[in-house]
C-alpha cells in the first residue's frame, strides 16, 4: 500500500470526518437500512457511496424524491436515521492511515475538519475515535448554506486557518467532497485506495 505524502508547498490540511478520519461509513448505512426498512423500502448501497458527504436530510429527500414515495416525509426519516445512529456511534474506528498523517503534522501544520454531518453528530463522531482534541476548527453543515459538493465547507475551513485555497490539502474518501475541493482550487487525496471500509447490505 502506499504511503500518504503531503506535496512540499502544502500550508494547510483539511479532512473529511466520515470515511476518511473515522470508520463510520458501516455505521451510518446500517442506520440507513434500518429505518428505510422499517416504513417499507430500502437504501441502495450504490446510491449511499455515491451521496457520501452530502448531509443526510438532502440525502434522503433525494432518494425519496427518486423512489417517487411522496406520502413519505423525507426530513422525519432522516431525523430518525441520525438519532438511530446516534446509538451505534460508540463503535466507530478510527481510520489510522489517515489519523497518522494529522498526528504527524499536529502543531506544525495548521489543520481543519470539514463532515457534511451535522455538529452534533460530528462531535460525537470524534469523541468516539478520541479525535477531539486534535482539531480546533470544525465546519459541519450547520455552519454553511451550501454544503458538499459546494466549496463553501473547504473554504471556510482555509478562510478560518488563514490560508489561501491553493496551499490546501483535503483528504476525502466520497466524490461530492472531492467535488468539492476541486471547485474549491485545492488540492485532494482521495483515501479510498488506503483503506476499504467493508459495508454489507
Amino acid at each position: 500500500m502506499n504511503k500518504i505524502v503531503i506535496p512540499g508547498h502544502i500550508k494547510g490540511l483539511i479532512f473529511d470526518i466520515d470515511g476518511t478520519l473515522a470508520n463510520t461509513m458501516p455505521i451510518h448505512y446500517k442506520a440507513c437500512q434500518i429505518v428505510c426498512r422499517k416504513h417499507g423500502f430500502e437504501f441502495p448501497l450504490a446510491y449511499f457511496l455515491a451521496k457520501a458527504g452530502i448531509p443526510t436530510h438532502t440525502t434522503f429527500k433525494m432518494l425519496i424524491d427518486e423512489l417517487g414515495l411522496k406520502e413519505l416525509d423525507a426530513n422525519a426519516i432522516a431525523d430518525e436515521k441520525e438519532a438511530v445512529f446516534l446509538t451505534l456511534v460508540h463503535t466507530a474506528t478510527p481510520i489510522d492511515v489517515v489519523v497518522n498523517v494529522a498526528k504527524k503534522y499536529q502543531g506544525i501544520l495548521p489543520m481543519a475538519l470539514g463532515t457534511g454531518a451535522n455538529r452534533e453528530l460530528a462531535e460525537n463522531i470524534l469523541k468516539a475515535t478520541g479525535l477531539t482534541e486534535m482539531f480546533e476548527i470544525l465546519i459541519t453543515c450547520d455552519d454553511v448554506v451550501n454544503p458538499k459538493p459546494a466549496p463553501d465547507t473547504f473554504l471556510k475551513g482555509a478562510a478560518l486557518m488563514g490560508i489561501a485555497p491553493e496551499f490546501c490539502l483535503v483528504f476525502e474518501d466520497g466524490a461530492p467532497g472531492i467535488a468539492a475541493a476541486i471547485a474549491g482550487g485545492m488540492e485532494v487525496i482521495d483515501v479510498r485506495p488506503y483503506f476499504a471500509a467493508e459495508i454489507k447490505e
